[in-house]
């Protein structure tokens, strides 16, 4: 009896009521396609696997070729995670163009068959492009287009859009906003949910947008703005060559920054699905080791005058303070003759140091000036500069004149000096007015907030490693005793070489010696991953970052090439500029404005109660038009129903996540199973199925105020909300 083969799952997996799309000649070709992903899927997770133990059993070797080995099964290493990560929902959809009647597929990323055939193509190509740009004002070649809404690795849904008359023949799938209104509407989880497959044309043709200067991607909320900038970061990564170092171990030259830790991780599954894996994602605070423990600086005052550009320019004067010569001249005794140094030899050592140097960094600069200067003295005494170099290396009292005149220092205690020595502060900030002294004024200086953050940067950006020094001289003495040892052994070869040649001494060659030491062996320091310099800096809600906050980012970014991300109506501290003279003002150019002004996500209902909070504060702030409504109206109440609505809530769904909103000092718990509590600060770039605010009429007074409430209620994807302590009061 012949032997039978096991049937074939269907990628498809419809509801009953979609029956009329499980039409063979609706979806026949789309079976065949994904028998042959799949199959590729196999064969190409197999063969890579069987090159990772290959490699991986390979010897490591030293110096490049051990790297060489590493980037190889780095690179394997990650296209395996990324098509284990998905099966055939690898696949977002398929378009028909009007040069050929064959479907085109359109994947997360690209995949080709053992002969060469093209299954899919990589989301982010320029081929790419109409499946998401293509309107029935601008098709794009396009005769129709189809999208899968894929539920457990199968295809719950589809729609199809045609852009001609010849597509509207004979199909039944002509639901074209369904189920994007639909997947807009389902329960939110504790990540960001996957939207690849649903993006729009108005944010598809802000992700594809070039990455030279600085583009603003400004929208209200709901509009999808983060959504672009996470898609934008990894289109950006397959598309610019500036960025993209496929194939090594090193980190890409692009940095994602998110308002705070909440948001990044909402995010952070986001851009792995889309096949990147190695991007920097971090928040303001995590770009100084500092930012762990500040906490939010109380004093308004304060904050004001620390988020100054001018208070920037401060620390620059503090470090030059410790750079100025000695107007004295010094007499260094040596076993040989003593030697006069003056207050001009002084200067021209310090002046060794090349511009731009960190101060800890060029300290060693200007100390070999210093000993050349010396050695230059006593060139009448004809000793060996190795002999005189050794005497004034140890001569105690120069180098305790050296270490007052240029001293090693640490950022920190440079910035806490400022606000613990009045006089120095002054001296470094004149401009301050003697009360504003007084203010900054701290009996326990580094008891450092989030205002300090930019001006400890700063200091060490322009200070460097203070160990800088000690690791180059133990390199230098393990590099010298390398060579030492490699001189021995050249010695030894050459002795017991009796060719003909005499073909060792060739090993006498400097450039061979230098070949023989492993360089790459000795100690190094670890490097600041945040530190930079980045070819391009993604940042979220960007519409708060303070002119000293800016200059953090603009630090680690010299090609000024930036996404910006925001919406002057969410700033909590007001926002009166454009976003051109927001942006020149602190440094940047080139500046281009794409807007967002549909909001996908929170319902009309919402909406309608949203608005008037924020245009009585900001009458001209951006405010999205809604384009689906939930049917749920926005409830008002006491507190004391809390409990019983989130109990009621999570009982009648089973899925989706809620967030209580509420003033810091009236938050109980932080979480609680699907329920979160957060302040209306940490809910900035969050969404919830439900929202619950909590006498938001205490969150402030004036922009802030509004603003914070704005933010809180517009979180909402289903319904919102409001309860008081009073309940006749009203916002």
């Amino acid at each position: 009896m012949p032997e039978v083969s096991p049937a074939k799952t269907s990628a498809f997996a419809l509801p009953e009521h979609l029956d009329r799309k499980a039409d063979p000649k609706l979806i026949g070709t789309d079976e065949q396609q994904f028998e042959a992903i799949a199959a590729s899927l196999s064969e190409s997770i197999e063969e890579l696997s069987e090159r990772l133990d290959a490699t991986r059993k390979r010897p490591g070797g030293r110096g490049q070729a051990a790297l060489d080995r590493d980037q190889e099964i780095h690179r394997i290493t990650a296209r395996l995670r990324a098509l284990r990560r998905f099966g055939l929902d690898l696949c977002l959809g398929r378009m028909v163009t009007a040069d050929s009647s064959e479907p085109v597929y359109v994947g997360r990323l690209g995949l080709t068959d053992s002969v060469g055939r093209r299954l899919l193509i990589d989301w982010r190509s320029p081929a790419a492009e109409p499946f998401f740009g293509a309107t029935h004002a601008n098709p794009m070649g396009l005769v129709s287009r189809r999208r899968y809404r894929w539920t457990r690795g199968r295809i719950s849904d589809y729609w199809d859009e045609v852009f001609t008359a010849d597509g509207l023949e004979s199909n039944a799938a002509l639901d074209d906003q369904s189920a994007f209104i639909a997947s807009l509407g389902s329960s939110r989880s504790p990540r960001m949910r996957d939207v690849l497959g649903t993006i729009q044309a108005d944010q598809d043709q802000i992700i594809r947008a070039g990455s030279r200067g600085a583009l603003v991607v400004d929208g209200g909320p709901g509009t999808g703005k983060t959504v672009v900038a996470l898609h934008r970061t990894a289109y950006l990564l397959y598309s610019d060559p500036r960025l993209n170092h496929r194939g090594s171990h090193r980190k890409s030259d692009l940095l994602f920054v998110g308002p705070h830790q909440p948001y990044l991780a909402y995010v952070a599954d986001v851009l792995p699905s889309l096949g990147e894996e190695g991007v920097q994602t971090c928040t303001l605070k995590d770009l100084v080791p500092e930012g762990a423990t500040a906490v939010v600086e109380s004093d308004p005052e304060v904050a004001r005058l620390k988020s100054s550009v001018a208070m920037v320019k401060a620390i620059e004067s503090a470090v030059t303070f410790y750079e100025a010569p000695p107007t004295d001249g010094t007499e260094v005794e040596t076993p040989y003759a003593d030697v006069w140094l003056s207050s001009e030899d002084w200067a021209e050592a310090f002046d060794a140091a090349e511009p731009g140097t960190p101060h800890n960094e060029a300290r060693d600069d200007v100390w070999e000036a210093l000993l050349a200067i010396l050695v230059d003295k006593m060139d009448e005494h004809d000793l060996p500069e190795s002999s005189l170099r050794r005497a004034f290396t140890h001569n105690a009292e120069l180098r305790a004149a050296f270490a007052k005149a240029w001293p090693l220092l640490h950022y920190s205690a440079l910035v806490a000096d400022l606000w613990r020595v009045p006089a120095y502060l002054r001296l470094c900030a004149p401009w301050l007015q003697p009360g504003e002294t007084a203010t900054l004024h701290r009996e326990n200086p580094e008891a450092w907030t989030t205002a300090d953050l930019p001006l400890l940067d700063a200091a060490r950006q322009l200070l460097g490693d203070p160990e800088a020094s000690r690791r180059r001289g133990k390199r230098e003495a393990a590099l010298a005793a390398e060579r030492e040892l490699m001189d021995r052994v050249v010695d030894d070869l050459i002795a017991a070489d009796d060719s003909e040649n005499l073909e060792m001494y060739m090993l006498r060659g400097d450039d061979m010696r230098e070949k023989l030491v492993d360089g790459d062996a000795l100690e190094s320091a670890d490097p600041d991953v945040l530190a930079g310099p980045f070819a391009h800096i993604v940042v979220d809600e960007a519409q708060e970052l303070t002119d000293a906050e800016w200059r953090m980012l603009l630090l680690r970014c010299p090609s000024r090439s930036f996404t910006v991300v925001g919406d002057r109506a969410q700033a909590r501290h007001g926002f009166t500029e454009s976003w051109e003279e927001r942006l020149e003002r602190a440094g940047l150019g080139a500046i281009n404005v794409a807007s967002l002004s549909i909001n996908y996500r929170t319902p009309e209902e919402v909406m309608v109660e949203a608005e008037p909070v924020i245009r009585e504060a900001l009458p001209d702030a951006n405010v999205p038009t809604s384009v689906r409504s939930s049917g749920t109206p926005v409830v008002h109440g006491e507190i004391s129903q809390l409990s019983t609505i989130l109990d009621g809530w999570q009982e009648t769904n089973p899925e989706g996540i809620a967030c209580v909103i509420s003033r810091p000092d009236a938050i109980v718990r932080t979480q609680q199973g699907r329920v979160s509590w957060l302040t209306p600060e940490l809910a900035k770039g969050l969404e919830f199925d439900l929202v619950v605010l909590i006498d938001p009429e205490t969150f402030g007074r004036g922009i802030e105020g509004a603003v914070d409430r704005y933010v809180a209620m517009t979180r909402a994807t289903q319904q919102l909300v409001i309860l008081r302590s009073i309940p006749e009061q009203g916002l």
